[in-house]
Parts: C-alpha cells; structure tokens; sequence
C-alpha cells in the first residue's frame, strides 16, 4: 500500500503518482497499464498535455481485464486557461471526463491563473497557448475573467458529483489568501513545482496552516526542462554531494532519495516516467527514512530556482510577457 495523505473532505491522496506530463499519446496507454501493474494508484493529467483520451484507453483495459476498479484510483486532471469562463468549466471537466474514460474525478484543479480567451473544442482541442497559432505573429490573448467566476464554477462541480475535490495549481500564498476570503469550498490541494532547488518553504507552511494538501510537480527539478531549453545539463539536482550521500547510507538511487525527500516533508509527488523499470523505483521509497540531518542538508540546497516560469517561457515560447510570480 501507498502512503496517503489526508485531505479535509476525509479522502485520501496517495504520496506518489505518476505525472502524465510529456508522455507521448502513442505511449501512454501501456505506461497507464504498466504503472497500475506496479501499483501506482494515482495518476495526474491534464487537458493541455495532449494524452487524455490515450490515458482513457489504457485504463479502460486495465478496468476491463480486472487489473483494477475505477474506485482504486485516485485521478487529477486539471481546467486549461481557455476554459477560466464560468459557462466553460462544465464543459471543460465533461470533455476531459469523456477523454479519460471515467465518470468522476478525484481531484480537478485550475491550471494556471491565467484566464485565456476561449477557443471552442471543434476549432483546436487541447487550444494550447496561442489563441491563433496560424496568425502571422502569434501570440497568447488574455481574458478577463476574475478567479472568483472559475472558482464558482469549480464548486458547481463539486456539488454536482462530477468531482470530489477541487484544487489550484501554480498559485502564490497572496492568490491563495485572496481565494480563501470568499471560497464556500475550500481548495483541497495546491500542485506547485518544487524540489531541492525550489523548497518552498513559506508556500509550504502556509499551506499546512490551511490544511491545503500540497503536491510536487517536476521534483527531479531540471530533469523535464532540458529537452525545452529552459534548464541546461549541469545543474541536475541529482548530482548534489547532499544527495549522493544520502544515497550511498541507504542504497537507494538518488531519484529515490529527492522523492523521498518529498513525501518525508508532508508533499505529495508527482514524477514522470514511461520507463518500466523507474516505475518501480519511483514507489520503493517507503522502505527507509532520511535523518533530520539529511533532510536539512537536501533543504539547504534551495536556489529559489523555477523551471516552469511563465514569466519567462510564455515570453520565449508564446511572444508574451505573462508573469505570476515575482
């Protein structure tokens, strides 16, 4: 059994999951049955990574070969910026709902602050960042929908049955005090980046002060970010001296060691992988503790450094400046 971590409607999500995130549509079906054959019990999607209806398939199979029961998984998907529009999020959440081949989510979460102007399914799905990819200059076009109308509309979900718990991700502790002021349903969890070069630790802290559950994307750090020219080769996390010899005390690999590092300060993780073999790895890491002293020294290493930033990659990639954090 998986670690879990409690959220305030009584359900539970587990400590690791496997993020969805750059795994190829073609792929994604056998990695889906190959990660529930090695026990993953959570899986984190999204509208914008593409692979939703190939996900669907692959848990249709393993739903219908008695691999598992709908009920045995914990599922996130999350709302694009396109669909921040309260008369868009039903339709939103149903398309994804459709795609993954489930009638309910266990968590859906607003992607991003960043209210996009709508592109309909039947133009572009999923719509990207662009608003007219063939323009001769494309660019991102804001909408302006205020986060209290999306939240509205996320609780309308709730309520509905559709989803068990609503969430945010990407989002500071000043949006998350603004959102608290006149939220009837209380977001469940916040899904951030955050690994030993970016702790977190006021965002952390604020949010087990709320009782918001809080989940790692990208916790290898740089790993996902190389291949887009956003981190270069030689800042891997994973070659830390901290690190490393955490690994040798404990012979685990030094991937295990920053999950472990993860779920041992209260986060869930969510890490990517197509690879059979690192599935496993990815869930043996509740064998065995960190010392206090190794946990100090891996939190040491924070560099405030962001990879998934916004304010720098919607600029080079999408021709708009679009900072969320400072």
């Amino acid at each position: 059994m998986i670690p879990s971590f409690a959220l305030p409607s009584g359900d539970q999500i587990p400590a690791v999951g496997l993020g969805l995130w750059k795994i190829a549509p073609a792929d994604a079906p056998k990695v889906i049955q190959d990660a529930i054959a090695s026990g993953y019990r959570h899986f984190d999607a999204a509208c914008d990574y593409g692979n939703e209806a190939e996900a669907g398939a692959g848990f249709k199979v393993a739903f219908q070969s008695g691999l598992c029961k709908r009920d045995d998984l914990w599922i996130t998907s999350k709302l694009w910026n396109t669909y921040h529009s309260g008369e868009h999020v039903y339709p939103a959440c149903e398309r994804t709902l459709n795609d993954l081949g489930v009638d309910y989510l266990d968590l859906y979460l607003v992607h991003f602050p960043i209210p996009l102007a709508y592109v309909p399914f039947s133009e572009r799905y999923p719509p990207g960042w662009f608003h007219d990819p063939a323009a001769a200059s494309p660019k991102m076009e804001f909408a302006k929908v205020p986060f209290h109308e999306t939240w509205r509309a996320m609780e309308e979900l709730a309520r509905s049955g559709l989803v068990r718990n609503i969430g945010v991700c990407n989002l500071t502790t000043g949006m998350i005090r603004d959102l608290l002021t006149y939220a009837d349903i209380r977001p469940s969890v916040l899904q951030v980046e955050a690994h030993p070069y970016l702790t977190q630790d006021k965002l952390l802290r604020y949010c087990q002060q709320e009782k918001i559950a809080f989940t790692a994307f990208s916790p290898f750090g740089s790993l996902s970010y190389v291949s887009l020219g956003m981190a270069s080769a030689n800042e891997s996390v994973l070659l830390e001296p901290a690190v490393m010899r955490a690994a040798q005390r404990t012979g685990k690999t030094p991937a295990q060691i920053l999950l472990r590092w993860g779920v041992q300060r209260g986060t869930s993780v969510v890490p990517k992988t197509a690879n059979p073999a690192r599935l496993r790895e990815n869930l043996a890491i509740f064998d065995f503790n960190l010392t206090e002293e190794e946990m100090a020294a891996i939190s040491s290493l924070n560099r405030n450094r962001r990879y998934n930033d916004p304010g720098f990659f919607c600029e080079a990639a999408f021709n708009t400046f679009c900072p969320v954090y400072e």
